[in-house]
């Protein structure tokens, strides 16, 4: 906490700084200056939460500096001291609610009094005025949820929310929704929401509009900007652009801005089209600021190859062709990326038969799958755009002919075992007799026939394999190591930890560390 001492004697300002234990009573850092313009200049600056100041000062005195900072400063507590036993002075001090006035000569305690006094009040004041601030804005929120719904029953509560909060919303009232969807699990705190809501609040007044907002379903934000005029195109953009900036530091997002609509009547018209604007999202690269004009400059993509492109890739698969897989999903990428004609569940389902061609071609070729990124049903509902869907699927075709042209004739027995722990090695029950039963053969047996075969026992390419993915993982920031560790099949972080040292040489935390850019 700051304090600024403002008197024009010099040996009173340096004697009350050197003789008083500041950090014992709160006071982090204390300012001096010698007279009200100096004091009105530096407390702009340095916004001290208490003032100790001289009430006599020669050019500005103290009453006049601190009535002026009263609209800057509103919490700022002031503490008189004056030689003069002044009715006038004192009524003045009264009624800018000083803390305290204290005579000269000054009594060094009196001072501390003063100060811890203060000090409290000014928390007292902060305490209270955090407790509107979260009111009000339970209150903006609670209307900005009554302009999600359709017009009608809700106008009285309307009406009541909007005066209650100083609003102006009536039939000349323009209305603009933006709908702000994060990416599930964002890391985004209740403090870092109402700091954005406020920041965008403070910068929605330089277009003269204000602004409620609402948070659903924990994803979505919902933010409505409302003034007399239109909001222009130019304005718009710097919305866009300044959630954009907000929001960077959080994760994936995309915006969508619904139509501008006069009325409040309407006001669910603007937020019922960004809702449609943010169901196309998916289709647009995460940090998409989507708006109607936005949308219309893409035209509706061909989508014929649909018919086909099953059974177009099943063959490409089993011809062991790489480059006509691609091909075919270079052609898929093309045909969906920032498209507006496709519902987004179609294309989910396409892509989680095109999932299931990739697995089954897998079993019928017998190529044991040694990257592993989660089950398919992950993949697709996980996928925060089409083109984090696209790229799974590309990097799973990927691993498919890697994995196929280092594949060699394999005993099946063995490659059952191996696909067996491909799918289930993340199992931290998974033992050498479950494998045994999946096979149809002895613990005893299938422990000698797998050594025979591989030249590794059976719990040694387990462990083995549980690394490699381990490996992979590490290098995505977004997994915990102690996330990490359940992932590849272990219940205790410590153990995984030693595991995976002795394995790689390095501790998890050591290898993410150097592998990571």
């Amino acid at each position: 906490m700051k304090l600024m001492i403002v008197d024009d004697e010099e040996l009173t300002r340096t004697g009350v700084i050197s003789s008083i234990d500041w950090a014992s009573l709160g006071i982090t850092e204390v300012l001096q200056t010698d007279d009200g313009l100096h004091g009105l200049e530096l407390a702009r600056i340095h916004r001290p939460e208490i003032i100790l100041c001289d009430v006599r000062m020669p050019r500005m005195d103290g009453i006049t500096m601190l009535e002026r900072l009263e609209s800057i400063l509103p919490d700022t507590v002031p503490i008189f001291m004056s030689g003069y036993s002044d009715k006038d002075y004192l009524k003045a001090a009264i009624k800018l609610k000083a803390v305290n006035y204290i005579e000269k000569p000054l009594n060094l305690q009196e001072i501390r009094d003063a100060v811890a006094e203060a000090r409290e009040l000014y928390l007292q004041k902060q305490r209270s005025r955090r407790g509107e601030t979260l009111q009000s804005l339970e209150t903006a929120s609670h209307l900005a949820l009554q302009l999600t719904v359709p017009y009608g029953a809700n106008s009285g509560i309307i009406e009541q929310l909007s005066e209650e909060l100083s609003l102006q919303m009536d039939a000349g009232t323009y209305f603009t929704t933006v709908i702000v969807k994060l990416n599930s699990g964002a890391d985004l705190t209740d403090y870092h929401k109402r700091k954005i809501f406020q920041n965008f609040e403070n910068f929605t007044q330089t277009f003269h509009t204000d602004c409620v907002c609402m948070e659903k379903h924990t994803d979505y934000t919902v933010y409505t900007v409302f003034s007399l005029d239109k909001l222009s195109n130019v304005a718009l953009k710097s919305i866009g652009t300044f959630l954009s900036r907000q929001y960077e530091p959080y994760g994936k997002f995309v915006i969508a801005a619904g139509d501008t609509c006069c009325g409040v009547s309407r006001a669910y018209q603007s937020y019922e089209s960004a809702v449609i604007l943010l169901q196309r999202s998916f289709f647009f690269p995460e940090g998409s600021f989507l708006t109607t004009a936005v949308l219309s400059d893409y035209s509706p993509s061909a989508v014929s190859i649909l018919s086909d492109v099953e059974n177009d890739f099943s063959k490409a698969l089993f011809a062991r062709d790489h480059t006509a897989a691609e091909t075919i999903l270079e052609n898929l990428k093309l045909c969906f990326c920032r498209n507006s004609s496709v519902m987004q569940n179609e294309v989910k389902d396409l892509y989680y038969k095109l999932f299931l061609i990739l697995e089954d071609v897998r079993r019928q070729l017998k190529v044991v799958e040694n990257y592993r990124g989660g089950t398919i049903a992950e993949a697709v509902e996980n996928s925060f755009t089409f083109l984090d869907l696209h790229h799974v699927l590309e990097e799973k075709t990927g691993c498919f002919f890697q994995d196929l042209e280092h594949s060699v004739e394999e005993n099946p027995t063995i490659y059952m075992i191996k696909e067996y722990i491909s799918r289930n090695f993340s199992d931290v029950t998974l033992s050498v007799k479950d494998i045994s039963a999946h096979v149809f053969l002895s613990t005893s047996y299938i422990c000698t026939f797998f050594k025979n075969e591989t030249g590794k026992t059976l719990n040694q390419y387990l462990t083995e394999y549980r690394m490699e993915q381990a490996k992979r993982l590490l290098l995505d920031s977004r997994y915990k190591i102690s996330d990490i560790s359940s992932r590849v099949g272990y219940s205790d972080g410590h153990y995984f930890g030693k595991s995976f040292k002795k394995y790689s040489g390095l501790s998890p935390s050591e290898y993410r560390e150097k592998m990571m850019p």
